[in-house]
């Protein structure tokens, strides 16, 4: 099959580079940027090489680098962000700290000769930017092709080698065509065919699965979302009665999230176990207000339930409903940053006694909802709104109390009703509410009243590596903030969060 190999810098938009791809029917493989030059030309049918952005500056003495000679290969190659600075400092370029960092939109001005890479924009076009250092020197043999007010090369070739780069993320929803640019890098200059579709990878999926599991029996952790249950189907087909459902109810959940699953897996050929450890998770949690320190306790709780029910069963492996978007948040790579740790991911111990296996981890959100339709699964789950595995604990800003977690469920319910009812639910990624660790003053019933505030938060994405807040009505606002006001005592005022990601991410911790 044809391929894009894109090797990760560290930047938080690295996978969303080849879910981009994807997305146009050709397969992308992110690899390390420590991929030698001999395993990168051993990839069957590659055609093109994307280097990614990352946090380092490339003039660093320990920035990552990969092979100057992958600059020699007669591969096309397309950098993006510190990817198109290594470009530049490796064919003798300068590369400067700016005065002024450029982050957000920008306009792009594109020269007289935009070349092959650009075809097809505008003259002028919105693009969105994200460092502060920028190329200053181009060697003699690269063209610029396109320029901002901050960076005068922010776009350059070298035709004849088969290079090219770009300052800004044509990856990310804000730039407006850059999908048309990664198409031109992908179809058009590395000529690679349109060969990948995750239709057809069902069977595939429970054949790997099987043959790493073997007659080892396994747990997997079951929240009725569609990464875990789809993860649950697949080694349920594998492996059959050798697999264990366990549901923990942490007191973290949405309101009857138990009770659903009940209902939802009880009839199923799932062997479900549903064990409540409400008591368990909120005294771990007492007294802790720090976003990581919540997300660790959890993931170590996690494991030890697990580890726990695993013991009770034999079993020796773990499945997980990892997917991509959580890998990358976590910082997974070597030089990559933190941005959240995820309960699954960067939340687990440093040493766990069971075998971890996460068939998803290769798909995004979109993608594992096309496997999902293909195993069978229901639309109430294919559709069924993201729900973090950390649950509504990161939903409250500072310490998880009971009555904090009721607040933010009820208020949360009230908004997931309120779309329903509107005919929006399936109209957007997520919507939630989230508890902020303070009190405004208000007046109710004619008296002073000093309560939480609530914040909205409702957002549209496709695969949850980047999102825009939702326009949604304000009329349909103006009820929600009515309902949470009138059902919940402990708040007094609602606020809508209209922040996008990037900058921000999808939940508040």
């Amino acid at each position: 099959m044809d391929t894009i190999a894109v090797l990760d810098f560290g930047g938080q938009y690295s996978h969303l580079i080849g879910r981009r791809i994807r997305e146009q029917g050709i397969y992308a493989r992110v690899l390390s940027s420590e991929t030698s030059l001999d395993d990168l030309k051993r990839i069957e049918d590659l055609k093109g090489i994307i280097l990614s952005g990352g946090a380092a500056s490339v003039y660093s003495e320990n920035s990552p680098k990969p092979d100057p000679e992958i600059l020699n290969t007669g591969y096309p190659v397309l950098g993006i962000c510190y990817g198109h600075q290594l470009i530049a400092e490796l064919s003798g370029g300068e590369v400067k700290e700016g005065d002024i960092g450029e982050y957000g939109t920008s306009t792009l001005k594109l020269g007289e000769e935009s070349g092959e890479l650009l075809d097809g924009l505008e003259n002028s076009e919105e693009v969105w930017m994200n460092h502060r250092d920028r190329v200053t020197e181009m060697p003699g043999e690269f063209s610029v092709l396109a320029s901002t007010k901050s960076s005068p090369i922010a776009a350059f070739s070298n035709e004849e080698a088969r290079l090219y780069g770009v300052q800004f993320h044509p990856e990310v929803t804000h730039t407006e065509k850059g999908g048309k640019i990664l198409k031109n890098f992908a179809a058009n200059i590395s000529e690679a065919r349109a060969e990948w579709n995750p239709k057809g990878l069902a069977t595939d999926l429970v054949e790997r699965t099987e043959n790493y599991i073997g007659d080892r029996k396994a747990i997997i952790g079951l929240s009725g979302g569609v990464d875990s249950t789809t993860a649950a189907r697949i080694a349920g087909r594998a492996i059959g009665d050798n697999l264990s459902a366990i549901y923990v109810d942490t007191g973290l959940m949405r309101r009857g999230e138990t009770e659903s699953i009940k209902s939802t897996f009880s009839n199923s050929d799932l062997n479900l176990r549903v064990l409540n450890r409400e008591e368990l998770f909120l005294d771990k949690l007492s007294g802790v207000a720090d976003p990581e320190e919540k997300r660790k306790i959890i993931g170590n709780t996690f494991i030890d339930v697990f580890t726990e029910a695993a013991e009770s069963i034999g079993a020796e492996v773990l499945i997980q409903g990892t997917i991509y978007s959580d890998v990358i948040e976590s910082g997974s790579t070597t030089h990559s940053d933190t941005i959240k740790s995820h309960h699954n991911v960067g939340g687990l111990p440093e040493k766990v006694d069971l075998d971890i296996y996460e068939p998803l981890a290769d798909f995004y959100k979109d993608e594992v909802r096309q496997i999902a339709g293909e195993m069978g699964l229901p639309d109430a789950i294919i559709h069924r709104h993201v729900f973090p595995g950390p649950g509504l604990a990161i939903r409250i800003v500072g310490e998880v109390t009971p009555d904090r977690v009721e607040i933010v469920r009820e208020a949360s319910h009230i908004v997931e009703e309120e779309l329903k009812t509107a005919g929006l639910y399936q109209e957007v990624w997520m919507a939630f509410a989230v508890l902020l660790p303070i009190k405004s003053v208000g007046v109710q019933g004619d008296l002073r009243s000093y309560k939480y505030p609530v914040a909205l938060r409702i957002v549209e994405s496709e695969d949850a590596m980047t999102a825009n807040f939702s326009r949604v009505p304000y009329d349909l606002l103006e009820s929600i903030s009515t309902k949470i006001s009138n059902r919940i005592e402990a708040v007094n005022r609602v606020v809508y969060d209209i922040s996008n990601k990037p900058p921000a991410t999808m939940e508040w911790e």
